[in-house]
C-alpha cells in the first residue's frame, strides 16, 4: 500500500534557540535572541515555528539555553494550540544537564544529542533542524521532498548570495546534480555555483534528515573528545566527505508574492535589526506580513486598538508611513517611518522618526527620537533628543557603526544622573 502521507506528517522540527545574540548588544541583556521582538508583535522565533506549522508539521521541540523564561514564556501563551490527542505538541527542552550534572548543550548537535530519547518517543522518520533566530518564511514540505527524492544523508538549506557577500558564511561548493562537494566556513574567496560563477551558496543553518542517519551519527560525534559537536563545524563537513549531502535553494521553497525577491535576514545586529523593521513601513514592504495563506503565528495580547489625539499646530496626534500596534495612544506625537508595538504611549509635541519602539515604551513630552531602536519598557525622559548628535548620543547610548541609537532602561537611567 503506497503511503500518501505529507512528509511533513512524519516529520517533526527541532529548533535552536539557545543563542544569546552578542552583536544585538543590550538587547539581549535580558533575553535570548530568539526571543527579540520583531515587526511589530511577534518575536523572532515566531518565524520558524509558523514556517513549520504552515508546511504541515505539527511535532515541535525547542531547545533553550541562555536567558530563556522570556523564551519560554513565549511559547507557552503564543504557541498553546497544539492538541496532544492528535499527535501534535511543542515541547520545550531546556539545557538541563540530562547528560551530565556539570554538561549544558556543548554545541547545536550535543543540543539534539542529549535528548535523543525525546526525540525517539515522537516516533518520526525525518527530522528538520532550524535555527531560531532569522525572519523569512519558507516551505519545508519542498526540501522534505527533495531530500527523500535525492536519497540523500542530509539536505542543506542554501541562499543564493553574491561571490563576494559570501565570506560571511558557510559556503557550499556543488556539482550539476546539488550534491555538496565540499563545505568552506567564511572562505576567503568562495566558489561559485555551477549556473552562476559569481553567485555562493551560504548555510542557512537548516538540515534535513532521516532520524535513523543522524542518531547513529550524533551517538558517534558524541563519543568524539576532538570535536565541538556542533552541526556546521563537525557533522556537515563529515557527511559531506563520507556521505550523501544535497544543497536545497532558498529560492525554491521561499514563500512570497509572485515575481517579489526571497526574502532572508539575519537581525544579529542593531543595525540589521532596525533596518529589517523599518523595512517593514515600506508601500510595499518585501516582507509580507499580511498574506493570510501564510501567517505568521505568535502570542495575541488583548489590547483595545490604537488610538490618535489632538489636533492643533505642533501637537497633532499623526503617523505617517508607520505601522502602530495595538494598545498605542499617539497623543499629541508626530510619528514619521516607524514601527511601534504594542502599548507604546507618547506624549504632546514629541517626533518620533525612523525609530523602532518595543512594548509598553512612554514617551514624554517633547521628546525627539531619530533613528532609535528603544527597548521594551523604557521610559523616555520629558526633552531627550536623540538621533541629532552622535557624539552626544554615544556618551550615554549605544551607537552602532551605521549611526543607529538603541536606548535601554539602564542608559536612561545614566542620562538623568547626569542631569
Amino acid at each position: 500500500m503506497v503511503d500518501v502521507t505529507r512528509l511533513s506528517q512524519r516529520s517533526m522540527a527541532f529548533v535552536l534557540a539557545g543563542g544569546r545574540g552578542s552583536r544585538l548588544k543590550e538587547l539581549t541583556d535580558r533575553r535570548v535572541k530568539p526571543a527579540v521582538y520583531f515587526g511589530g508583535k511577534t518575536r523572532i522565533i515566531d518565524f520558524a515555528l509558523s514556517n513549520a506549522v504552515n508546511s504541515g508539521i505539527r511535532r515541535m521541540a525547542v531547545a533553550t539555553q541562555y536567558k530563556a523564561h522570556s523564551l519560554i514564556r513565549h511559547c507557552q501563551r503564543g504557541w498553546n494550540f497544539f492538541r496532544a490527542e492528535r499527535n501534535e505538541f511543542i515541547d520545550i527542552l531546556p539545557a538541563s544537564q540530562r547528560v551530565s550534572e556539570d554538561m549544558w548543550y556543548r554545541g547545536t548537535a550535543d543540543a539534539v544529542t542529549q535528548n535523543i530519547d525525546i526525540v525517539d518517543s515522537y516516533g518520526i522518520e525525518y527530522i528538520v533542524i532550524l535555527a531560531g533566530d532569522h525572519i523569512y518564511k519558507m516551505d519545508y514540505e519542498i526540501m522534505l521532498r527533495q531530500h527523500v527524492e535525492a536519497g540523500a544523508d542530509v539536505t542543506v538549506g542554501c541562499l543564493t548570495v553574491l561571490r563576494e557577500d559570501a565570506s560571511a558564511f558557510g559556503v557550499m561548493a556543488v556539482d550539476t546534480e546539488s550534491r555538496i562537494t565540499s563545505f568552506l566556513e567564511k572562505p576567503a574567496d568562495p566558489p561559485g555555483t555551477p549556473e552562476d560563477p559569481t553567485k555562493a551558496l551560504a548555510s542557512m543553518g537548516i538540515y534535513v534528515f532521516n532520524w535513523a542517519f543522524l542518531r547513529e551519527l550524533l551517538l558517534k560525534d558524541a563519543a568524539d573528545p576532538n570535536s565541538s559537536h556542533d552541526f556546521g563545524n563537525d557533522l556537515i563537513p563529515e557527511i559531506v566527505k563520507n556521505g550523501k549531502a544535497i544543497a536545497h535553494r532558498f529560492d525554491d521553497s521561499c514563500v512570497r508574492a509572485d515575481g517579489a525577491p526571497s526574502y532572508w535576514r539575519d537581525v544579529g545586529t542593531i543595525d540589521a535589526f532596525w533596518e529589517a523593521n523599518i523595512d517593514l513601513t515600506d508601500f510595499v514592504p518585501e516582507l509580507d506580513l499580511w498574506d493570510q495563506t501564510w501567517p505568521i503565528w505568535t502570542y495575541s495580547e488583548s489590547v483595545p486598538p490604537a488610538k490618535f489625539i489632538h489636533d492643533e499646530k505642533d501637537r497633532r496626534g499623526v503617523a505617517i508611513s508607520s505601522m502602530v500596534s495595538g494598545g498605542c495612544i499617539i497623543s499629541g506625537t508626530e510619528v514619521r517611518n516607524s514601527l511601534l508595538f504594542t502599548g507604546v504611549h507618547t506624549n504632546s509635541y514629541a517626533v518620533l522618526d525612523h525609530s523602532v519602539v518595543l512594548p509598553d515604551v512612554i514617551i514624554n513630552r517633547s521628546a525627539r527620537l531619530r533613528k532609535c531602536v528603544i527597548d521594551r519598557g523604557v521610559e523616555i525622559p520629558k526633552g531627550l533628543v536623540v538621533g541629532e548628535d552622535p557624539v552626544e548620543d554615544a556618551k550615554f547610548f549605544r551607537v552602532s557603526e551605521k549611526g543607529t541609537t538603541l536606548i535601554t532602561k539602564p542608559m536612561v537611567e545614566r542620562w538623568l544622573d547626569a542631569q
